[in-house]
């Protein structure tokens, strides 16, 4: 049995409490932001999004840490790139989601953020502290794109039903084929 002190145990439920709150955070501004490319188009929709990210930050900011928001010091001039990674995330996620649907896109896109953390942290990369690559991570990482291909392709062919949520107005249980 691990033996953890009830502040490590503290730390980590918040952690994971945290981590899918942001889950579902995602998924959700995900799925919004489809929405508006509907109407907007992706580059109207990226600039809605990150110019209203960018306001709710300032105003946050601004209310919880008053001046110090702005105190930069020591930080290297790479990090203030970060933004603009932030638009190729919007851009090409709401592209995926256009053509793969919610589920199917941000499974894909949570698989490779995990890919590229799992490989940003065996290698250090921009200052990651190296963490050894185990057999558990990799079996991990191979669980959820087993998971991502029967998603996609188990069950096809045959007759599956489709079930909608009840509580939602004008939600009906049918059966399609696939």
């Amino acid at each position: 049995m691990i033996n953890i002190n009830t502040g490590e145990r503290n730390r980590m439920i918040l952690g994971l409490l945290f981590a899918i709150i942001a889950g579902a955070l995602v998924a959700l501004q995900n799925i919004f932001n489809s929405k508006v490319n509907e109407r907007a188009g992706s580059w109207a929709t990226t600039t809605l999004v990150l110019g209203l990210g960018f306001l709710a930050s300032l105003t946050f900011g601004l209310l919880f840490e008053g001046g110090q928001l702005f105190h930069l010091e020591n930080m290297k001039l790479w990090y203030w790139f970060s933004g603009l990674i932030g638009v190729g995330v919007v851009v090409c996620l709401v592209q995926g989601i256009k053509r793969l649907g919610p589920t199917y896109a941000i499974s894909i896109a949570l698989t490779s953020q995990l890919l590229f953390a799992l490989l940003g942290d065996t290698l250090g990369w921009l200052g990651l502290a190296k963490v050894p690559f185990t057999f558990n991570q990799l079996l991990g990482v191979l669980v959820i794109v087993g998971g991502i291909i029967v998603f996609k392709f188990g069950g096809s062919g045959e007759k599956q039903k489709v079930f909608t949520l009840p509580f939602v107005k004008g939600n009906k249980v049918s059966e399609v084929q696939k």
